[in-house]
């Protein structure tokens, strides 16, 4: 028996474009002190990554894919990562060889390095109603005359879109270079990319410009509205402002949810006018009948998927709102100036009301992806025996 450990030390989230890194352990478990015919031999080992779609069959409507088989022969020696998985395999990496014909001795281990770059090209990592999309890290070994065993490390993938072009191009050289360090010059160009593109996520997420909003109703104004920007990255707060005493309508409730809408793109709906799936992320609400101003917070989930656009669906986000206002002026307690006795102030039993609703699109970027490893439900390691 070999047992095989693969472990992401930077752990289980990436941003698209950048290097993912991956240390492959093979050991023989048994111990030093066995005789040498416990030896272990392996034929091979390779690693690839790739990404899967799984869609709704009662949702999206995909075109059907030849048959295939699952079952891996026992002379077969061809790594297919997607072999056995659900969903069709849209995405894959080229294969890498990690090692041919292993012996390995009692006890003894051997560790071996993956690195490969995250397509850009290809979908986020994304759990909807509709469409799912998964990204796994396949590594197989076989043995001589025997099956191909695989082992998948799944982990998420950000992808940034909609960003502006950087001031500088890509391969400009700023810092002065050492000629007697050649072999580091891709993995320090890998980090000034990454460095480059989440500096560029925090200029764009971090500029603030005041937009006000009227809020009215077919009776007259209820309130204005102020949020500072309409951009945030994952983990931060979204923060906007009341001013109710610049209203003629009385509002007595409102309630502000932070909201996703996927929409499965028209050529693949399994029914023409298919509705857009709407998921809830965060909801505030507050009583706000005789109030001059007040202000909300709305944390954007650190474990949810930035706004992204593919052949299949289409992800957005919103702050939807919703207004409980009085149809008739509702008198605001009075208390006399030299008044010594308590009085205490109780609502009315029957007030008529009106409701209505608002929607306020926002963009929702991605964030440092060490940050987002924090909350990630995949650990970045796992482990077969074979």
């Amino acid at each position: 028996m070999i047992e095989v450990v693969a472990s992401m030390a930077r752990g289980p989230v990436f941003l698209a474009g950048e290097v993912l890194e991956c240390l492959v352990t093979f050991t023989n478990p048994m111990s030093h002190l066995s005789t040498s015919a416990s030896s272990e031999m392996l034929a091979w080992a390779s690693a690839q990554i790739h990404c899967q779609v799984h869609a709704s069959e009662n949702r999206v409507a995909l075109p059907a894919q030849g048959t295939k088989q699952d079952v891996q022969a026992e002379s077969e020696t061809v790594l297919i990562p997607s072999r056995g998985e659900r969903g069709q395999c849209v995405l894959d990496t080229p294969p890498k060889i990690l090692f041919c014909d292993l012996r390995l001795d009692p006890g003894e281990s051997k560790t071996y390095s993956y690195s490969e770059v995250v397509p850009t090209d290809g979908p986020p990592s994304f759990r909807g109603q509709a469409v799912k999309y998964v990204y796994k890290l396949t590594i197989g070994c076989q043995r001589v005359n025997s099956p191909i065993k695989l082992l998948r490390v799944p982990f998420r993938v950000l992808v940034l879109h909609g960003m502006p072009e950087p001031p500088f191009p890509q391969d400009e050289e700023v810092a002065p270079s050492n000629p007697f360090l050649e072999e580091e010059e891709g993995s320090r160009r890998d980090t000034r990319s990454l460095e480059r593109a989440l500096e560029m996520l925090m200029i764009t997420t971090s500029r603030r410009c005041p937009y006000m909003f009227n809020i009215t109703n077919m009776r007259g104004k209820v309130a204005k509205f102020c949020i500072f920007k309409t951009v945030y990255r994952l983990g931060e707060d979204i923060i906007g402002t009341f001013t109710f005493s610049e209203g003629d309508i009385p509002c007595l409730q409102y309630s502000v949810s932070l909201q996703s809408e996927e929409e499965v793109q028209e050529q693949y709906q399994r029914r023409p006018g298919q509705a857009v799936s709407v998921t809830g992320h965060g909801r505030h609400l507050e009583s706000c009948l005789h109030t001059a101003s007040s202000h909300f917070t709305l944390p954007v989930p650190l474990n949810v998927t930035p706004g992204f656009t593919t052949d299949i669906v289409m992800l957005r986000w919103r702050l939807h709102f919703e207004f409980v206002t009085a149809r008739e002026p509702v008198e605001a307690p009075v208390v006399l100036q030299n008044q010594s006795e308590v009085t205490v102030w109780t609502g009315a039993e029957h007030v008529d009301v009106d409701t209505f609703s608002w929607d306020l699109p926002i963009k929702v970027l991605p964030t440092n992806p060490t940050l987002a490893s924090y909350v990630s439900q995949f650990t970045g390691t796992n482990s077969i025996n074979i």
